[in-house]
């Protein structure tokens, strides 16, 4: 793992590479590897934490209201990646941003571990969503900042990058869900933190080696604005506290409120860049044109994400996970995703690569993969009335491999179109409104598993699984103007 460099009039030195690549990289591989380890491995048991009965060792949440702050969670945390990247644009720089939000997201998890009730779960989602959000949109850049804009290596090392992260996704699981079924779930939520904390350790120490400008402040804001910046933050704080003691946000309609607020949100910036004086007409058609993919990517992530929620619940009272005598733990069911993704995301990088400029245009990717999370609902149906743990375990792996290939048509390549597509003077923004979709479509994802009936499925997965066809063929049918808007961009 060293490769060699000559110098004129000097010696040979060796120079670490990590797999070929700067060794820096492993710093910000191993950070991200372990977050995600925490994020999911957490992840894995929150929602039986919050329904099993206190008996179980959970808080006894009624269902509806569990998958509803689940896909509360999940939308702020996407919502929390544009605080993250402004964060990091106008007063911390990337790096330092990076490594402050890992210390808040082990923060939350020491919370749900050690502080009981609701809580330690509401201090713990809270900062988890703050710092994965913050990890999240800075941990990409960092890794960016280890390259030249053309270095060869580049794409390889975003490779090694992502594989870390599946890695975790992968591993977490697989350790909290086995600690949850035989010590408990506070232990599960334990080793979620002593995860991060690796992490963290590792960083720390290599965080010195990255380059400079990993740590420089691309947009400073001015100091004369930083008062009114923190007279915002805190009143917006007050309001979130007053609706909560007033009664007007409760876990009921967290889901709603997220759903809300993100749609806000992502109205107002469409309009502020259509809006602008700064883009002309080419730019404006491009922005009109991500409006339908917007749209689908909402309705996209809110069948995804329900692998937290409604397949969460499936797993756990539909699902025969008896393997040779042994039961395995709900949470593992989580693993299978991150497994076919590890597998999968190569063999549809050699595909587009060899297809090249014949692959489908990004519209009928899109599509596609609507169309494809629509039929994954729909082969739920026939195992509809098998009873307690009557599906095969099998049949709920089949099922995700179809969701992988979905998420695989639309998520690698959502953030590559945005950026394709955005102005010159609104890239940020753009990516943002990517996020700002897988945002709504989670909070979505909450509200719509709350009408979940384990009870009567068929009308459930039916009516789920028709609307994103549907959704799809729409977007099929639209393509042709959709490209003529694109202006040339694929």
């Amino acid at each position: 793992m060293t490769t060699e460099t000559a110098a004129p009039d000097s010696p040979t030195k060796k120079e670490r590479t990590f797999f070929g690549q700067p060794f820096s990289l492993v710093h910000v591989f191993g950070v991200e590897m372990w977050e995600r380890f925490s994020f999911y491995g957490m992840q894995g048991i929150l929602l039986l934490y919050m329904f099993y009965s206190a008996a179980e060792g959970g808080l006894g949440i009624p269902k509806p209201v569990a998958v509803g702050i689940i896909g509360a969670y999940g939308g702020s945390v996407y919502l929390a990646t544009i605080l993250g990247a402004w964060i990091a644009d106008r007063l911390l720089g990337s790096e330092r941003t990076l490594f402050y939000s890992a210390i808040v997201v082990m923060a939350g998890h020491i919370a749900l571990s050690l502080l009981p009730g609701l809580l330690g779960l509401g201090a713990g989602l809270v900062l988890i969503a703050l710092g994965s959000g913050g990890v999240k949109a800075n941990a990409t850049s960092v890794v960016g900042t280890l390259y030249a804009e053309k270095d060869p290596k580049r794409d390889a090392g975003f490779s090694i990058f992502y594989l870390g992260i599946n890695l975790g996704a992968f591993l977490g699981p697989l350790l909290t869900g086995l600690l949850q079924s035989t010590v408990g779930f506070h232990w599960g939520f334990g080793a979620a933190a002593v995860g991060m904390a690796i992490g963290l350790v590792q960083y720390s120490f290599g965080r010195r080696s990255l380059p400079a400008h990993a740590k420089e402040v691309p947009n400073p804001l001015p100091a004369n604005r930083r008062i009114l910046i923190a007279v915002v933050a805190v009143a917006a704080v007050v309001v979130i506290v007053a609706a909560v003691l007033v009664g007007l946000l409760t876990a009921d309609n967290l889901a709603d409120a997220v759903a809300l607020v993100t749609l806000v949100a992502s109205i107002a910036l469409f309009a502020v860049i259509l809006s602008s004086k700064k883009i002309d007409g080419t730019e404006r058609k491009r922005v009109i044109s991500f409006i339908p993919m917007f749209l689908t990517s909402v309705a996209f992530w809110s069948l995804y994400q329900q692998q937290f929620t409604v397949v969460t619940i499936y797993a756990n009272d539909r699902l025969n996970l008896s393997l040779f005598g042994w039961q395995m733990p709900v949470a593992w069911v989580q693993s299978i995703n991150p497994i076919f993704i590890i597998i999968l995301s190569g063999v549809f990088a050699a595909i587009w690569t060899k297809l090249g400029d014949r692959q489908p245009p990004t519209p009928y990717k899109f599509a596609a993969a609507a169309v494809v999370m629509g039929i994954a609902f729909l082969l739920f149906i026939p195992f509809s009335g098998t009873g307690a743990h009557g599906t095969p375990l099998l049949a709920l792996v089949g099922i995700l491999f179809v969701f992988t290939i979905a998420e695989l048509l639309l998520s690698p390549v959502g953030l590559s179109l945005s950026t394709k597509l955005a102005p010159r003077v609104f890239q940020t923004q753009m990516v943002a409104l990517f996020f700002l979709s897988i945002a709504l479509g989670t909070a979505l994802s909450g509200i719509l598993a709350g009408f979940y009936d384990e009870n009567d499925e068929p009308p459930y997965f039916g009516i789920s699984g028709i609307v994103a066809i549907v959704v799809g063929v729409v977007l099929i049918l639209l393509t042709p103007w959709v490209r003529k808007l694109m202006q040339g961009v694929r």
